[in-house]
């Protein structure tokens, strides 16, 4: 009912908008006469803008009144301004000359489109084709390009995107939060951090947004955002074919076709399929493990039935079958626990030992196969109308994530955990209404509402499950009734759960220039948010008996457990910005915001006590945040940025997964930690020496702590202490590098290839970090040392036509930890993710 209406909504509002338009066509060249692919044309005092085609072409719809003004900027060219006193009568020729000033890059985070150096937000911008040509297909690539962001994946479910240490809680997923970094592809909210796994589909750019922006983005977010700009229908006929080859057996195919379908109609279909041996040799099965098997698609239609309505009706789904995400035993901690308790006394009992205790060989024996079915998709319909002197925008969005698993948990070759899976069913509905344009000549802003509705449910339900090994894993005591022939074999739990949340939320933000210089920038936001859970988890299997010492063994591995819950939480928050642009080269700004994150509820299993469970830990506290900011944007000198950000952040009540001993809550569960707080210095800047040769760096320097959480779990060292909870306030929060950064050079000559006019090119791009903490609570040996990555490339970039190149990634074939994780049950071992070895490949891309 509700798109029903928003669609006749929308065609309501295209009647009367219905205008007559001027259609602007044109092409853009270099000096030689050579097409120019990516020139951004804008119809200045207007929101039309156009991007020219692999042609050099483009074309513009705008009604605005003549005479207009066209600013055209490229990359390594002089901008370029055209006046036209009366529509053109035929296609306009634009020339450009080449200098080394950098062109400003366009962003539209505020829902406009600006000159990225003059927003007073701390935003990181990478291009479609820095994207393509790094082999930054997912997040997970992007993010050695980005250093304040940090991703952690075990799966796609267990998957942690955090922009400065914040966002989502480290380590293994609990549905019942919501993540604090929004996820946006066209405008579109991704509620699973599974969609950070994807292959990316027709890439245009990627904006990421450091620190909270609720007052700009529907759904709320309190650590940034990634605001992903796919490439539009076009209605010039055109496409890209590419294919990539790499060791390990990859395979990487990707197409692209766009054109017109009538003179109001475009469309748009893309493809994207890609294939990798594994990375891991399980020498049990003779398997290579952890490879990638992936399936994108995805189509857009583009209306345009006058040049001030633009409605884009999209729709993708995307689909992944590897044999993938197998961790292998990274180390042995000597707990406190008594002797016989203890990882090394347990194997030894078991006659087993590890296939290696060297992670690096990369070599496991799991008993369980790993499968990682991971599929999403979904509808959205984009409608823009522009009324007065800004645009009104509808997105309504259907979206599902379905997710089959299978998982070693106990990450060794015995039969401990023979089951842990966590089948699930999400789908999601939102819808976006907002506004954002000039209101006079010194106030503009955007304000909106928003909704979102989600349904996540077990499909059918969760497993874990005990093998012929368990016993002696889960042992607590001396009994000899716990070696009771298949006590525990085929013993375990399913959960059948049910998660229904709301999110609702009013925003805007104002832009009042209170001078040309100066402005001020203030926003506000209301929330509402309701979570309604209905968690049901069983006991079943092992031995039938009705022994009590048997039953009260059973009982301290898994026990029955299920809880109702329905919550409903409401704030207000805000922000304050005051920018001054000093000159054309110096631009200052200040931010004071507050924030706030949902309640939420605990799904993985709540702790127990003598069997029964602690049902007041089944709800989380919502976060509240307060956020202070500095910083300068510059342009020093020609073809240069440098831009620099100071950063505080503190939270209370923040929302972290902690592990417990307790085989039945497998995945940790969700408690707050009273406070914690960040702060950085941030600087990144960009150089372009000439036409030929380019620089660009970034470097982030974070400090994240908890300030005061008294009553954490021991790190798992100190796991059977006499004590199970630890003060590690002062501690440092997880996954928090001190330092990272970023840096890159690209150098390129005009050139023929096979008489294809282009440039030959050669880049190479360093990421670096320092070490980190991989465990809630500090621990001192879940801890990953720093590294650094090397990546390059080198080949022929065509203007049109055929391109190719070769590249390298993790060049000097580095050997690091990506996470590190204790295995259920705390017995002393745990699991690394491995970064991927050196990878080598060749690209062979034509554009037509």
């Amino acid at each position: 009912m509700k798109a029903r209406f928003t669609l006749l909504f929308g065609l309501l509002l295209l009647a009367q908008a219905a205008l007559a338009q001027q259609v602007i066509e044109g092409i853009v060249k270099d000096p030689s006469g050579q097409v120019l692919e990516g020139a951004t044309v804008l119809v200045r005092e207007t929101k039309s803008y156009g991007i020219t085609d692999s042609e050099g072409k483009f074309l513009l719809k705008t009604s605005g009144t003549f005479p207009l003004t066209l600013q055209i900027n490229f990359v390594t060219y002089q901008e370029s301004i055209v006046v036209l006193s009366a529509a053109p009568t035929s296609r306009l020729e634009i020339i450009l000359e080449e200098d080394s000033e950098l062109a400003e890059v366009l962003i539209t985070a505020r829902r406009r489109s600006e000159e990225v150096q003059k927003v007073p937000i701390p935003i990181s911008v990478v291009g479609g084709p820095r994207i393509e040509e790094t082999g930054s297909f997912n997040v997970n690539r992007v993010k050695e390009l980005i250093p304040t962001v940090q991703l952690y994946s075990s799966n796609p479910r267990n998957t942690t995107l955090n922009i400065r240490g914040l966002g989502s809680t480290f380590g293994l997923t609990n549905d019942g939060i919501d993540p604090g970094v929004g996820f946006y592809v066209d405008g579109v909210y991704f509620a699973r951090p599974a969609a950070t796994s994807l292959d990316f589909l027709d890439i245009e750019q990627i904006e990421v947004l450091r620190g909270p922006q609720g007052t700009l983005f529907g759904k709320n977010t309190t650590a940034g955002a990634f605001n992903i700009s796919t490439r539009l229908p076009s209605y010039t006929p055109g496409g890209t074919l590419e294919l990539s080859y790499g060791n390990f057996g990859f395979v990487q195919a990707r197409a692209s076709v766009t054109g017109p379908l009538s003179k109001s109609l475009a469309a748009r279909l893309s493809f994207s399929g890609t294939q990798r041996n594994g990375t891991l040799e399980n020498i049990r099965t003779g398997q290579s493990i952890n490879d990638l098997n992936n399936l994108g698609f995805r189509g857009q239609l583009l209306f345009n039935p006058s040049s001030k309505v633009e409605i884009v009706l999209a729709g993708d789904a995307s689909f992944q079958r590897p044999m993938g995400y197998a961790q292998v035993v990274a180390g042995v901690v000597e707990t406190q626990r008594d002797p016989y308790r203890r990882f090394e006394q347990i194997i030894a009992d078991l006659n087993y030992d590890l296939p290696t205790r060297n992670p690096f060989d990369r070599i496991i024996d799991h008993d369980t196969p790993w499968r990682s079915n991971n599929d999403l998709g979904g509808i959205s319909l984009n409608a823009d109308f522009q009324l007065g002197e800004g645009t009104l925008t509808s997105t309504t969005a259907w979206r599902f994530w379905n997710w089959g698993p299978s998982n070693d948990r106990d990450f060794t070759g015995l039969p401990v955990l023979t089951l842990s899976q966590a089948p699930s069913r999400h789908d999601q509905y939102s819808q976006e209404i907002r506004y954002a344009g000039d209101f006079s000549k010194k106030l503009s802003g955007v304000f909106g509402v928003f909704f979102l509705s989600q349904n996540l449910e077990t499909s059918p339900y969760h497993t874990e499950e005990s093998g012929a090994a368990q016993y002696r894993f889960a042992q607590n005591t001396t009994s000899p009734l716990w070696a009771t022939p298949g006590l525990l074999e085929g013993y375990g739990i399913r959960t059948t759960s049910l998660l229904r949340s709301t999110s609702a939320a009013v925003f805007g933000q104002l832009d009042w220039a209170i001078t040309e210089k100066l402005h001020v920038l203030p926003g506000i936001r209301f929330n509402y948010d309701q979570k309604e859970v209905d968690y049901d988890r069983v006991a079943y299997g092992g031995l039938e008996t009705d022994d009590p010492a048997l039953l009260a063994i059973k009982r301290s591995v898994y026990s029955s457990q299920g809880f109702q819950a329905n919550v409903t939480d409401q704030n207000w928050s805000g922000q304050a910005t005051i920018s001054y642009q000093f000159s054309e080269k110096i631009n200052a700004f200040g931010t004071f915001s507050t924030s706030y994150k949902p309640v939420g509820i605990n799904l993985g299993g709540l702790p127990s006590i003598a069997g029964q469970p602690l049902l007041e830990l089944a709800e989380v506290l919502p976060e509240y945040v307060v956020h202070y900011e500095l910083g300068v944007k510059t342009s020093p000198a020609k073809g240069s940025t440098f831009n620099l950000v100071l950063h505080q952040t503190t939270i209370e009540n923040y929302q972290t997964l902690v592990q417990t001993a307790e085989v039945g809550v497998n995945r940790g569960y969700l408690a707050n930690a009273e406070e914690v707080r960040v702060m950085g210095l941030e600087v990144d800047g960009s150089l372009r020496l000439n036409s030929r040769f380019s620089l660009t760096g970034a470097l982030a320097y974070t400090d994240a702590i908890y300030v005061s959480f008294p009553n954490a779990p021991v790190p798992l060292e100190e796991t059977g202490g006499e004590s199970a909870f630890k003060d590690i306030s002062g501690g440092r929060l997880p996954g928090v590098s001190k330092w990272a950064g970023s840096f890159g050079g690209e150098y390129s000559i005009p050139a023929k290839f096979f008489k294809a006019s282009g440039s030959f090119f050669t880049g190479s791009d360093v990421f670096f970090r320092s070490s980190f903490s991989s465990s809630p609570s500090p621990s001192r040996f879940l801890h990953v040392e720093g590294y650094a990555l090397v990546n390059a490339r080198l080949g022929f970039r065509a203007k049109e036509g055929f391109s190719t190149f070769i590249w390298a990634r993790n060049l000097l074939n580095t050997d690091y930890f990506e996470q590190l994780l204790p295995a259920s049950g705390n017995a002393g071992h745990y699991a690394a993710v491995l970064g991927d070895p050196a990878t080598v490949g060749l690209t062979f891309k034509y554009e037509f």
